[in-house]
């Protein structure tokens, strides 16, 4: 069976694209993220990176960056500001000099407990069912995934 063809009246009418419905629920994700982000003095990429040493701690910064899709000219900045607030170290790899290490700080671990809650808000504030996340993220790794390739 071949797939529907577009209809090419509504092909371009902003409702129908899939990249708006995107770009929209991005903004309106952000919206619920930034109070509680706010709390803990971090913005939403630098959350990103913290998530990332959260799972795994003393990764380079090429690591971070292949894991979060971000460059290092986008990436160094972020940790730097990490590091002024004391929430990271950046340290220059002993084997490479090329490599810069990050590490989470005391206080790095220590905001891993205040963010503890912020699932919970942003699955209250998507007024969803887990199953239904779950599934929902599943698809978008997917669809990422495709475009990637």
């Amino acid at each position: 069976m071949s797939p529907p063809a577009l209809n090419p009246a509504n092909a371009l009418l902003l409702d129908n694209q899939l990249c708006f419905a995107l770009y929209s629920t991005s903004l309106a994700m952000s919206k619920v993220y930034k109070p509680l982000l706010d709390e803990l003095g971090i913005t939403y990429p630098q959350y990103l990176v913290m998530l990332v040493l959260w799972e795994g701690d003393d990764l380079t910064v090429s690591e971070i960056g292949a894991r979060l899709s971000l460059d290092s000219g986008t990436l160094t900045p972020l940790l730097k500001r990490l590091a002024s607030t004391g929430l990271v170290h950046r340290l220059r790899d002993t084997e490479d000099e090329r490599r810069v290490l990050v590490q989470l700080s005391a206080a790095g671990r220590r905001l891993r407990q205040k963010a503890g809650d912020i699932p919970h808000c942003v699955l209250a504030a998507t007024q969803c069912s887990v199953p239904e996340l779950v599934s929902l993220t599943r698809q978008l790794q997917q669809l990422r995934q495709r475009l990637a390739a």
